[in-house]
């Protein structure tokens, strides 16, 4: 199926932003999210968006974290503002309920 690449991770003070890339092999019409992992803890889903731009997020990013998509361009973005150390993990792009994943982009935030 269609194979993911994100990028745009690093390491970023507490209260600072980040903006993350996922970039498809080919064009998809299907709704996309992103996830994250943090050590030792399960994968969370963080937040989808539909072709048509319709989004949802989990509570804990609400109002901090924006996904968009450019279809042209096949890529989904994740725009992270007012980082916290709990946003802390590796964070991947899949298309969901997702079975497979890529390598992801790790995200360092310090206190």
């Amino acid at each position: 199926q269609v194979q993911f690449v994100e990028s745009g991770g690093g390491l970023v003070q507490a209260g600072g932003s980040l903006r993350l890339s996922c970039t498809a092999s080919r064009k998809t019409f299907n709704p996309i999210g992103w996830y994250r992992q943090a050590p030792g803890k399960q994968r969370e889903l963080v937040a989808t968006i539909t072709f048509s731009g319709n989004t949802n997020y989990v509570d804990s990013v609400k109002g901090r974290f924006t996904i968009s998509r450019d279809n042209a361009r096949n890529t989904v973005y994740l725009q992270m503002n007012s980082l916290e150390p709990e946003d802390t993990a590796v964070y991947y792009c899949n298309v969901p309920p997702s079975n497979t994943w890529g390598q992801g982009t790790q995200v360092t935030v310090s206190s």
